[in-house]
């Protein structure tokens, strides 16, 4: 395969996978809050199983992380992408469907699970391959997903407008273009052979680059691939699941609780739902920014002001009865929120490589199933507290933890760079 061949792909896969992102992420978590209140009075069912749906969700989103990567290792993107739309797609045709309980548990487990194997795992996977400088590719996709979050109550909004609030076609829908745009996908990233042909081009593109000018004389990237075995035995990888576990737990929380906490605190639904979409925008705006910049600087000072921002901004939502700690809300949780998803996925890269990426990141993204308790932890505290405000001051301080291991945190130094770099076989992409 020639090198013209070889470039000719990878921005049409940057727009496949973008796009994939996009209504994947469209179709679940920011579609799944707004449609509850039209299922609910049909259903029957009361608030708290309706919502207990978000929580499998997310369990079976972060729980799911290792089976992308098992498929892929064992049948290659291709096929992972098939299944994942595939489950992707069951799940929203159940949701269209569904009459009970158990039948809406399965089809938002369905969701989590498809969620994983047909978005960030693969995706990430096959950028960091074809792409060289990878901020900008990775914050064009990262973008593509916030977006998603801020189009979703709009798609469901606008359906429910031309079918008569009629919600069951909506989910039917998502699931007939979901599940064709990936067999798209699919069919554009070509086979594993071709795949890995790519990979290695771009292994000895990165090196011959390195021995004459270097990406950036800021922005460290290690020169071999570490085993996995050695990278998550490094401090600096449980930093990084530290961060990439504070900001999902921020974010999920803000997210379920605010509408509630701020119309507790006495401010206006309509004000608390404008504060909530403006973090969504936030998070648009720091993943374009952060893929501007990031092979500019050091990604690991991009991760220092996302923690901070969120420690600022969860500070700022405890006690956001006016309109400039709301902003601060928005800023600081929006901002640092979608900074921290693309400083780690750009860290993982420079410390530990490219080889093993695809391990390392699903076992960063098995947090997730953790920080799904966080709206339950403010429930909880909620009940027995008689408010919200502790919940967030609680995780701002978590949150404090981990800004300062970030902030002290220094590349890794491998006790043998040369068995480092034979470590583990190459393994197929």
């Amino acid at each position: 395969m020639t090198n013209h061949q070889i470039q000719h792909r990878p921005w049409l896969l940057l727009g496949a996978f973008s796009l994939l992102l996009f209504l994947i992420t469209a179709a679940t978590y920011s579609s799944l809050g707004v449609m509850i209140p039209a299922m609910v009075p049909e259903l029957g069912w009361s608030w708290q199983n309706a919502f207990l749906g978000f929580t499998v969700m997310g369990v079976a989103t972060g729980a799911s992380s290792w089976l992308p990567t098992l498929l892929i290792r064992r049948w290659g993107v291709r096929a992972t992408l098939v299944a994942g739309a595939a489950v992707m797609a069951a799940g929203l045709a159940l949701l269209a469907k569904v009459q009970s309980l158990p039948a809406y548990f399965l089809a938002t487990a369905l969701l989590g699970i498809g969620f994983q194997a047909a978005a960030l795992i693969p995706g990430t996977h096959v950028l960091s391959a074809i792409f060289r400088q990878r901020a900008l590719p990775f914050g064009i996709y990262f973008t593509c997903g916030a977006l998603g979050g801020v189009a979703g109550p709009l798609l469901v909004l606008a359906s429910q407008g031309a079918f008569d609030g009629q919600w069951r076609i909506y989910w039917a829908l998502q699931a007939v273009v979901i599940g064709l745009l990936g067999l798209l996908c699919a069919a554009v990233v070509g086979g594993p052979k071709w795949l890995e042909e790519a990979g290695r081009a771009m292994d000895r593109l990165t090196a011959a680059e390195a021995k004459t000018a270097p990406a950036h004389p800021r922005v460290f990237r290690t020169d071999h691939d570490w085993s996995v075995r050695d990278a998550v035995r490094t401090p600096q990888f449980a930093i990084l699941v530290a961060a990439y576990f504070s900001h999902l737990l921020a974010g999920v929380t803000a997210a379920s609780l605010t509408q509630a906490h701020l119309t507790q605190l006495g401010v206006a639904g309509v004000v608390a739902a404008g504060a909530l979409s403006a973090e969504g925008l936030m998070q648009v705006a720091a993943r374009m920014a952060g893929g501007a910049v990031g092979d500019r600087i050091d990604p690991r000072w991009l991760l220092v002001l996302a923690q901070g921002l969120l420690v600022a901004g969860l500070l700022a939502l405890a006690h956001a009865t006016t309109l400039p700690l709301q902003i601060l809300y928005a800023v600081g949780v929006g901002l640092g929120f979608g900074l921290t998803v693309l400083a780690v996925s750009l860290l993982l890269l420079n410390y530990f490589g490219r080889r093993n990426n695809v391990e390392l990141f699903s076992l960063v993204c098995l947090v997730g199933a953790v920080s799904a308790a966080g709206p339950f932890i403010g429930g909880f505290m909620r009940d027995r507290l008689g408010s919200f405000t502790p919940t967030f001051q609680l995780f701002a301080a978590l949150t404090a933890v981990v800004f300062v291991a970030v902030l002290l945190m220094r590349p890794p130094k491998p006790r043998d760079a040369a068995v480092q770099a034979d470590a583990e076989p190459a393994a197929n992409l």
